[in-house]
C-alpha cells in the first residue's frame, strides 16, 4: 500500500511508527505532546513508546474516553497541561486515540497559541477511515455534534493497522459504518467487495480504500462547499439519534451505529424523493440490518429528534439538507427535506 498524498499532508501506511518518529525528528520540534486516554494509554500508548522513549523531550495528556468529554471544558483541561507544560509555537501535539482525540486534539491545537502542528495517529477503524482524514477538527456544544470546530490540516496521518486488534467488535462495527458509506455515495464496486468480505475484521486493503475514497473527495472539497456535503449521508438523522441516544441512554449509540440508522433512514428518503430504485433500497437495509442491532425508536421522540435535526450545521436556511442516494455508487447532496419526510423514513426503520 503506497503513501497517499492529502491536501497538504502525507497519510502513512507502512512502517507508520518508525515514520512518525522520522517526522519528530525532522521537525525541530521545541516539545511534543500526545494526548490520548484511558482506553488508549493502555493498548496502544506502550507501542508507541517502545519508539520514541530515546526521545526525551515530551510529555503526555490523558483525557476521559468517550463521547462526553468531547466540550469545551475538556478543551481548557488539555490548553492547561499545555501551558503548565510550556508549550510555545514550535510544539507538536500527537493525537492518539479514535474519533474523539482526532476531532478535539485537533481543535485544541489549532487553537492553541492560534495555532500549533498536530498529527493524527488514529487507534479505531471509525478514526482510520473517517475522523483523522480531512482537516476538520470540532467539539460538541449543548448536545450538537461538532458545532464548534475549525477546518486546519494535520501535519500527517499515521495508520497502524495492528492498532485494531485491541478493538472489541463494537468498534470495528462502528468504523464499518463509515466504510459502507463511502461505497453506497461513490462505489458500488467497493460496496460489493464490503458485502462479500469478513467485515468482522475488515483488510488493510480495505481500510486503504476507504480512506482513499475520503481523501479524493476532500482534497477536491476542503471546506464542504460542495462535493464533500457527500460524505453527509446518513448524518443528519444518524447524528440526531446519535445525541439522542447520548441523553437518554445508559449505554449510549456508538457514532457508526448512529450512522447505519440515519443511513437506513435516508434511504428511504432516497426512495421517497429521488428515485432510489426499490431493489437498492432492499439491498442497503438489508445489509445494514445484517450488521447491525435493531435500535427502538418510539414514534414519541420524533419531534426531539427533528428539533435536534433543526439545530445542525448543515441545514441551510433553517431547512434540513440531506445528502441522498440516486442509486448504490451515486448520490445527490443539497436535498431539502420536510418533517413528514423525516418522520416517515424513521416509521420505516422501526417498522423493519
Amino acid at each position: 500500500m503506497n503513501t497517499l498524498n492529502s491536501i497538504s499532508y502525507p497519510i502513512y501506511f507502512e512502517n507508520t511508527l518508525t515514520e512518525l518518529v522520522k517526522f519528530i525528528n525532522q521537525g525541530n520540534y521545541s516539545r511534543f505532546f500526545i494526548l490520548t486516554d484511558e482506553n488508549t494509554g493502555k493498548y496502544c500508548l506502550p507501542i508507541i513508546r517502545k519508539h520514541i522513549d530515546k526521545l526525551d523531550n515530551f510529555d503526555i495528556i490523558e483525557i476521559n474516553a468517550g463521547e462526553e468529554s468531547k466540550n469545551i471544558d475538556f478543551c481548557v483541561g488539555v490548553w492547561k497541561m499545555l501551558i503548565d507544560f510550556s508549550a510555545d509555537r514550535q510544539s507538536l501535539l500527537i493525537n492518539l486515540g479514535g474519533g474523539v482525540i482526532s476531532d478535539l486534539g485537533g481543535f485544541v491545537a489549532s487553537t492553541y497559541k492560534r495555532g500549533i502542528d498536530f498529527v493524527h495517529v488514529p487507534t479505531t477503524l471509525l478514526s482510520q477511515v473517517d475522523a483523522s482524514v480531512g482537516g476538520k477538527t470540532g467539539i460538541d456544544m449543548d448536545n450538537i455534534k461538532n458545532i464548534i470546530g475549525t477546518f486546519t490540516q494535520p501535519k500527517a496521518v499515521f495508520i497502524e493497522q495492528s492498532f485494531l486488534e485491541t478493538l472489541p467488535a463494537r468498534q470495528i462495527l462502528s468504523g464499518l459504518a463509515e466504510m459502507l458509506k463511502h461505497g453506497l455515495i461513490c462505489d458500488a464496486s467497493y460496496w460489493s467487495q464490503l458485502k462479500n468480505s469478513d467485515l468482522k475484521k475488515p483488510s488493510a486493503e480495505l481500510v486503504y480504500k476507504s480512506v482513499e475514497i475520503k481523501n479524493k473527495v476532500v482534497i477536491e472539497d476542503p471546506h464542504e462547499k460542495g462535493i464533500r456535503k457527500s460524505l453527509n449521508f446518513g448524518h443528519t438523522i444518524g447524528h440526531a439519534v446519535e445525541t439522542y441516544s447520548l441523553v437518554n441512554d445508559e449505554n449510549p449509540l456508538t457514532h457508526g451505529e448512529a450512522i447505519a440508522i440515519g443511513m437506513i433512514c435516508e434511504a428511504r428518503l432516497s426512495n421517497i424523493k429521488i428515485g432510489l430504485s426499490d431493489a437498492d433500497l432492499t439491498e442497503i437495509y438489508e445489509t445494514i440490518n445484517g450488521l447491525y442491532p435493531k435500535y427502538e425508536i418510539a414514534e414519541t421522540c420524533y419531534k426531539t429528534l427533528y428539533n435536534i435535526m433543526l439545530k445542525d450545521k448543515k441545514n441551510q436556511s433553517g431547512k434540513i439538507n440531506c445528502t441522498l442516494l440516486t442509486s448504490i455508487g451515486h448520490c445527490s447532496i443539497d436535498n431539502i427535506c420536510t418533517e413528514d419526510e423525516l418522520c416517515e423514513s424513521l416509521r420505516y426503520y422501526s417498522a423493519l
